[in-house]
C-alpha cells in the first residue's frame, strides 16, 4: 500500500501537483541535481567554445550537411515508429564526425537539431529526458573532439588514410561511446538505486551496436573529410542499417511491456511454456510466483498516474535485480507480475518471494514532498505439487495471492500455507 512519510499530502481531486506540470520535479531528488548539472555543464561548455571559435563557411557547410543527413535518417525511419525503449538509431554516424572533422563547439550544437527532430517527427517525449540526451551526446563528443584535436591537429593525415590518425579517431570514438555511455547509466541507477550496473550499462547486443555506430562514425569522417560530396554515397547504407536496425528493435519492443521494460504478457507465456516443456523432459523443479502491488489503486488516486508509473518501474527494476538471469519475469497487466523460477523448489521459490517483498517494501518514490512506498502480496506455486501445466500453475498461484490478500495483505503464500510477513522497524503504514 502507499505510506506518505507522515507529511501533508494534497489530493489529486483538488489539486494539480508541480509533478504533473514538469514530470522533472516527481523524480528523485539526486536525479533532478544530476541532470539538472549535467545541462548546466552542456550550456557552459557551449558558451566557451562558441566565444573561442573562429567559424569559417566550410565547418558551416560541413556541419549543415551532417545534420541533413541525420534528418534524412530520420525522416526516413518515421514510418516505422519508435516506441518506448527503442533508442538506438545510429545517429553518432553523424555526431562523431562532427566531432572529429569540426572544432568541438559543433559537436555540441549537433545533437539538438536532431533530437528536436526526434521529438517532433518520431516520438515524442517528455522534455528532460531529449534535454538530457542531448546535453550528454554533446558533452561526450565536446571531450571526442578536443582530444581528437589535440593529438592530430591536422586532418590531412586522417582524410589521406594514414594509420595513425585513424587510430586516433578510433580512440577518440570510444571515448565518445563510453562518456555517453557512462552518463545515461549514472541518470537510470540514480533514478532506480536498486538497478545493477550492468543492466543500465553495456550486454552483448549493446557493446555490438555500439561497435558498429563506432565503425559508422569514423568511415563517414572519412569520406566527408575526403569529399563533402561523397556523403551522397555514403547515406543510402546508413540509412538502410538503421531502418534494419529499428525493425529488430521493433520485432524486440513488440514482446516487451514499454512501461516497466518487462516482457508482456503474450511474450512471458510463450518462454513459460518452453520452460514448463523442458522442466517436465528433465525432471527439474519449477516455481511460479503471481506478485500484486498492494492497494496500487491507492497511489493512483492520491498522487497521480505519472507517480503510479514510477512506482510500477521501481517495483519491475526492483524484482529483475534480485533474480538469476534465467527466470523469466512479465508484467501480466496492471499493479501484477509473474515469475516463472526454473529449478526451484518450495523452499527457494518462498525464498525468492520473501526476499521481493522484504526489497519492494523498503523501495521508496518520491512524490512532492512525501516518499511513497509499496508492498506486495505474492502467490507461489510449484510444479508437479500444485499444477502440471501453465495453466493449472497459474490458477493455483492465483489463488495462494488471493489468500494473500484475504489474510492482510504485504505476505507470501502458497495455496494452503501462509507465510507471516516479517515485522519492519519505524511506523506503521496508513490503513487501506
Amino acid at each position: 500500500m502507499a505510506a506518505p512519510s507522515h507529511t501533508s499530502v494534497k489530493s489529486r481531486d483538488t489539486v494539480t501537483t508541480l509533478a504533473d506540470r514538469w514530470p522533472i520535479l516527481g523524480q528523485r531528488r539526486p536525479l533532478v541535481v544530476y541532470l539538472c548539472g549535467i545541462v548546466a555543464l552542456d550550456l557552459i561548455a557551449i558558451g566557451f567554445f562558441a566565444a573561442s571559435t573562429d567559424f569559417h563557411w566550410h565547418d558551416l557547410l560541413t556541419f549543415v550537411a551532417l545534420m541533413v543527413c541525420g534528418a534524412v535518417c530520420i525522416e526516413a525511419t518515421r514510418r516505422l515508429g519508435m516506441p518506448a525503449g527503442v533508442s538506438r538509431d545510429l545517429l553518432s554516424a553523424w555526431w562523431l564526425p562532427a566531432a572529429l572533422l569540426l572544432p568541438p563547439v559543433y559537436a555540441l550544437l549537433a545533437p539538438i537539431p536532431l533530437q528536436l527532430l526526434l521529438q517532433k517527427r518520431v516520438r515524442e517525449t517528455v522534455v528532460y529526458r531529449r534535454v538530457f540526451s542531448s546535453a550528454a551526446i554533446s558533452l561526450a563528443g565536446c571531450a571526442a573532439s578536443v582530444l581528437f584535436h589535440a593529438v592530430v591537429g591536422d586532418l590531412d593525415g586522417l582524410t589521406a588514410g594514414a594509420g595513425g590518425p585513424i587510430l586516433v579517431a578510433v580512440g577518440c570514438a570510444v571515448l565518445f561511446t563510453v562518456l555517453n555511455t557512462a552518463l545515461i547509466a549514472i541518470a537510470a541507477h540514480t533514478a532506480v538505486p536498486d538497478t545493477r550496473w550492468r543492466e543500465v550499462l553495456w550486454d552483448r547486443e549493446s557493446l555490438l551496436l555500439d561497435v558498429v555506430e563506432l565503425c559508422l562514425g569514423v568511415l563517414v569522417a572519412i569520406a566527408c573529410g575526403v569529399n563533402l560530396a561523397l556523403l551522397v554515397l555514403a547515406l543510402p547504407p546508413v540509412v538502410l542499417l538503421q531502418r534494419s536496425l529499428l525493425h529488430a528493435q521493433l520485432q524486440a519492443a513488440a514482446r516487451t511491456d514499454p512501461k516497466t521494460g518487462l516482457l508482456n504478457a503474450a511474450a512471458w507465456q510463450r518462454e513459460a511454456d518452453t520452460e514448463i516443456v523442458r522442466a517436465r523432459r528433465t525432471g527439474e523443479t519449477l516455481a511460479l510466483l503471481i506478485v500484486d502491488i498492494d492497494h496500487f489503486k491507492r497511489v493512483n488516486d492520491t498522487y497521480g498516474h505519472l507517480v503510479g508509473d514510477q512506482v510500477l518501474i521501481g517495483v519491475a527494476a526492483t524484482i529483475r535485480s534480485q533474480l538469476r538471469d534465467y527466470d523469466v519475469v512479465g508484467r501480466f497487466g496492471g499493479e501484477e507480475f509473474v515469475v516463472l523460477l526454473p529449478r526451484a523448489d518450495v523452499t527457494e521459490a518462498r525464498r525468492v518471494a520473501e526476499r521481493l517483498r522484504s526489497r519492494i517494501g523498503r523501495m521508496a518514490v518520491p512524490a512532492d514532498d512525501n516518499m511513497v512506498t509499496v508492498t506486495i502480496s505474492a502467490g507461489v506455486a510449484i510444479m508437479s505439487m500444485h499444477g502440471d501445466d501453465l495453466i493449472e500453475l497459474l490458477a493455483a498461484a492465483d489463488l495462494a495471492l488471493y489468500r494473500a490478500k484475504e489474510l492482510g495483505r504485504d505476505r507470501i503464500c502458497l495455496p494452503a500455507t501462509p507465510v507471516p510477513p516479517a515485522r519492519r522497524p519505524g511506523p506503521e503504514a496508513a490503513p487501506s
